[in-house]
């Protein structure tokens, strides 16, 4: 009997929870936020460079602070590269500078560049503007700049580590300067056609860290290029990509062309390596099409790559996806 009476208080307990929950008001739940589009910053003048290739400092200037200021999401340039560089930071611009004089990145340029770390506290001999070596550096217009009491400008050269890394879709030795030394990165590209690769921007620049890029162009250098700017040693360190656009070349690559150069007087930036190369890939087939060429598709020499950067997770590679600004 005590047992029954038990029961009965237990089950009546339960039906007056089910009862209370059942007319509690139910909680929505919290919708998610909607993900923003990476962004690409784009400044643009016909004027900033004229047909003799001298550059309007001034305009450069102006372009590159506002392309990056916009690009970081940053309210203030100072706060943009403060949040990104730190006093200690080592701090490389890999260069791209293979095509030399007229299809590099211009020193005006990475003056400009050089000049906003400094102002964010990173010290002149923290700097170092880098590429594959002193040769092509000097061809493309720097002074090759040694002493640690300043602003570094140097070559690899052969300078890379004993033992080869697997990362991914290759092995390679990757220079000691990056594995060693550096702490922060700025890629700092070009817009330009590539023959295997399709386009040569912003990822593929960093074919020039590695002592075997030779062996990794096979299938229009795809995934091999994606691998490699999704290796930690890049990938982590990257902060910044910006891309020369003043003079870009939509055929005749890697190597310099006149005969398919332009001056596009831009500069692009974004802190998404993925969705830089997408927009440079736009800029190239525009201008293709403007001059009657078929398109790298069409030639078969479409940059696979950035499709697969974007399943890696490294950025968004479809344009649609993007938000372009003009600044």
């Amino acid at each position: 009997m005590a047992h029954d009476i038990e029961r009965r208080r237990v089950l009546q307990g339960l039906g007056a929870a089910a009862l209370c929950l059942s007319t509690r008001p139910s909680r929505a739940a919290p919708k998610p936020e909607p993900k923003r589009l990476p962004v690409v910053a784009r400044a643009r003048r016909t004027d900033v460079i004229d047909a003799r290739g001298r550059i309007d400092r001034a305009k450069l200037g102006a372009m590159t602070r506002a392309a990056i200021t916009r690009a970081t999401g940053d309210a203030t340039l100072a706060r943009a590269f403060q949040r990104r560089f730190g006093p200690s930071d080592v701090v490389g611009l890999k260069l791209s500078t293979l095509a030399g004089k007229g299809l590099s990145p211009h020193p005006e340029l990475v003056a400009e560049i050089v000049a906003l770390l400094k102002s964010a506290g990173v010290k002149e001999h923290n700097i170092v503007i880098w590429d594959r070596t002193d040769r092509e550096l000097v061809q493309a217009g720097f002074t090759i700049q040694r002493r640690r009491s300043g602003v570094r400008c140097v070559g690899t050269n052969d300078d890379y580590d004993w033992m080869p890394r697997e990362w991914g879709a290759g092995g390679s030795c990757f220079a000691r300067l990056l594995t060693q030394e550096l702490t922060a990165l700025i890629n700092v590209g070009v817009v330009k056609d590539h023959d295997l690769a399709g386009i040569s921007a912003g990822m593929k620049n960093w074919y020039g860290v590695i002592h075997n890029p030779n062996k990794h162009h096979d299938d229009g250098c795809n995934p091999f290029v994606a691998y490699l700017a999704a290796y930690p040693l890049i990938a982590r360190k990257l902060r910044l990509t910006v891309l020369d656009a003043l003079v870009a070349q939509c055929h005749g690559g890697p190597a310099r062309s006149p005969r398919w150069a332009w001056p596009y007087g831009g500069v692009l930036a974004s802190t998404d390596p993925v969705a830089l190369d997408t927009v440079a890939w736009s800029i190239i087939e525009a201008r293709r099409r403007q001059l009657g060429l078929k398109s790298l598709k069409a030639e078969q020499r479409a940059p696979k790559y950035i499709a697969t950067a974007g399943r890696l997770g490294l950025g968004q590679s479809r344009m649609d996806h993007i938000q372009l600004v003009e600044v």
